[in-house]
């Protein structure tokens, strides 16, 4: 019996519209997974089907949010990634940040420092 796949509503934090990043390629790998993903970026634009924000917009229920950003650009949404409750926080590699995993274990959201990318692949997001 095949294992069923649960989607996972998703925030990539740091989109990008360069189909070259690894964010532009997350955005679109979850997406051909069946997904919903939300993104956030420095600019505007839409990704697929998959329009990047900028600011800091609400979302509820967010199971993930996958980070591409480094560390020192995650400052400033320390507090609106704790209020936005997600079940867990991947950081990608170049985006490990000790002091933000902390603050996210401190209000129990699990902190996974691995590739979004490769969890998908393994079958294993």
């Amino acid at each position: 019996m095949e294992k069923e796949h649960k989607t996972k509503k998703t925030l990539v934090l740091g989109g990008s519209l360069n189909p070259g990043r690894y964010a532009n390629r997350a955005i679109r790998k979850l997406r051909s997974y069946g997904h919903p993903v939300f993104s956030i970026g420095n600019k505007e634009g839409t990704v697929e089907d998959v329009v990047i924000q900028k600011g800091t917009p609400f979302f509820n229920d967010l199971h993930t949010v996958t980070v591409y950003l480094s560390a020192k650009n995650q400052k400033q949404y320390y507090d609106y990634i704790i209020g936005l409750r997600p079940q867990r926080v991947i950081f990608n590699p170049g985006a490990e940040n000790p002091k933000m995993a902390e603050l996210a274990r401190k209000y129990n959201i699990e902190v996974i420092e691995y590739c979004t990318l490769i969890l998908l692949d393994t079958h294993t997001f």
